[in-house]
């Protein structure tokens, strides 16, 4: 039997409420914790949240900075040699303006004082010299009136020029008859490229090679004609085109048996507007381009209405070897058991310069470093024999592509996912097997820069034509355009091919046309 007292009873509700006290302070570091385990997802999510953002703010930048660079900056990865030749004309004219207006403003400078002339190249000897003699006004001497007598002459040179010389060429066909018999005897007539046609084949050289060669449209041709009083209609010049371009398609099927035979092709393929009535405006097109390897150069133009790989397999058809492209996937479907894929280390390189000039990865620069090395290497081997040239890469290329391949793995691992850097890596990787394909075989080039030097001209072209009729004529300027590409490629001046050609084409025999194709042609001494 207990007795309850006043000290009990204190220590009783004493120790609840210590018990009490100890609940809520556990009450409270549960909830804490709880709470603490909120701010650390919460801190978790955020930084996660950082992490994607910083990334997607880079890409953006990236991606600004490269197209501001589109805009308003450079796109070659060196300085335009056209731009560099523009710059130093420019800068030549203000030279010669300030020399000018210095001598002018030296009525009799002394030696001493002449500014120091740069040696002038001569003017070229093969060129035509028209004399123009100044004689005095009179054989007798203004001082006594004495008899001149000759002592030598100064003879100074320039350079003149005169527009193009239009002129009829008449063709004149005399007839005879014989009395005793009455035969009549007369020279057939000379054949022309186009049946009754009132253009000659040094004209007809002339249309073409301005339109594609030199790309000045038919309506400024036609402007350029009216202003030595040749007054030609479009109409006239465009269908003397397409006809011209129907007669030079055997030339063009020669070729491209040709070409196919060979062991290694590059293929590139550039847009081209043609117009499409039916819409009222113009539709995209395609120009394939087809470029050998080895061999005397040959490039063929082929115009397609759209940029599908069915059109490069229906051209290659029979070819057997290595085609050498950039990552265009409509050409996968060739590769195969019988065609190789070849990659292009400058679209590679391209690549990695955008990121470079965008500044938006400091891993640019290494890649370049070791692309150049690659091209370093193949400047060495320029010019040595296959089996050299690959001894060569073996030695030198392989080590540099294997400490490439490393970096890559390396970079790869790091680099923040979907930033420009992590898609060229992974652009790299994929390539890699096609990439490294050339080290292997001294037959097979480091780039696709070939083909793309083919096709560079046409971008300027389409500026000026405008667009293509119609696929008809679309494929006509392709064959008309091939010709003339591959003439300058082999070093022939393109007017004096197509003339040549255009005047024996008429009469030539079928059976020895390889000896009219640009690549074979010899001019006729």
């Amino acid at each position: 039997m207990s007795i309850d007292t006043p000290a009990t009873d204190d220590l009783q509700s004493q120790l609840r409420a210590a018990l009490a006290a100890l609940a809520e302070r556990d009450t409270q570091i549960a909830a804490r914790d709880a709470l603490l385990s909120q701010r650390d997802a919460q801190i978790i999510e955020m930084a996660t949240v950082g992490a994607y953002r910083e990334a997607r703010i880079k890409t953006l930048e990236s991606q600004l900075a490269e197209m501001n660079r589109r805009l308003f900056g450079r796109r070659s990865e060196q300085l335009d040699p056209a731009q560099r030749l523009l710059f130093e004309e420019a800068s030549n004219e203000d030279v010669a303006a300030i020399k000018a207006e210095l001598e002018t403003l030296k009525a009799s400078p002394s030696p001493s004082s002449a500014p120091r002339q740069p040696k002038r190249l001569p003017l070229p000897q093969h060129l035509p010299r028209v004399e123009v003699r100044h004689e005095p006004a009179s054989c007798a001497c203004v001082a006594c009136g004495g008899t001149l007598t000759p002592m030598g002459e100064d003879v100074s040179e320039q350079l003149d020029c005169e527009p193009a010389k239009f002129f009829v060429r008449r063709h004149v066909y005399p007839k005879y008859a014989c009395r005793t018999c009455e035969t009549v005897t007369a020279t057939p007539s000379v054949p022309n490229i186009i049946e009754r046609g009132r253009f000659a084949p040094a004209f007809i050289a002339h249309l073409l090679v301005g339109k594609y060669a030199d790309h000045v449209p038919f309506y400024r041709q036609q402007q350029i004609y009216a202003r030595s009083g040749i007054e030609l209609a479009r109409s006239t010049m465009t269908d003397t085109s397409g006809a011209v371009g129907v007669a030079l398609m055997p030339l063009v099927a020669a070729m491209k048996t040709d070409l196919l035979g060979r062991g290694v092709i590059h293929a590139d393929e550039t847009p081209l507007a043609m117009l499409d009535p039916g819409a009222g405006k113009t539709a995209r097109a395609y120009l394939f381009a087809y470029t050998s390897a080895h061999g005397p150069p040959i490039t063929i133009f082929d115009f397609c209405t759209s940029r599908s790989g069915e059109n490069a397999r229906r051209f290659l058809g029979p070819f057997r070897g290595h085609l050498v492209v950039d990552d265009y996937s409509g050409y996968k479907a060739l590769f195969g058991d019988t065609v190789t894929e070849v990659g292009c280390w400058a679209h590679i390189r391209r690549r990695f310069f955008e990121l470079h000039a965008a500044k938006s990865s400091a891993h640019a620069e290494p890649a370049l470093r070791y692309i150049a090395e690659l091209y370093r290497i193949e400047a060495q081997a320029k010019g040595l024999d296959p089996p050299e040239r690959q001894a060569l890469r073996q030695q030198h290329a392989r080590p540099i592509l294997d400490a490439f391949q490393q970096w890559i793995s390396e970079v790869s691992a790091i680099a923040l996912p979907n930033s420009g850097l992590a898609k060229e890596l992974a652009h790299t990787r994929k390539r890699w097997p096609a990439l490294i394909r050339y080290v292997d075989d001294g037959t097979l080039p480091i780039d696709n820069n070939p083909v793309e030097r083919s096709i560079r001209p046409i971008a300027l072209g389409r500026k000026n034509w405008m667009f293509a009729g119609s696929k008809m004529a679309g494929g006509r300027a392709a064959a008309i355009m091939s010709l003339i590409a591959t003439a300058k490629q082999n070093g022939h001046e393109p007017f004096a091919y197509l003339k040549d050609v255009l005047t024996r084409l008429p009469t030539h025999p079928n059976s020895r046309i390889a000896e009219l194709l640009p690549h074979r042609w010899q001019p006729v001494v």
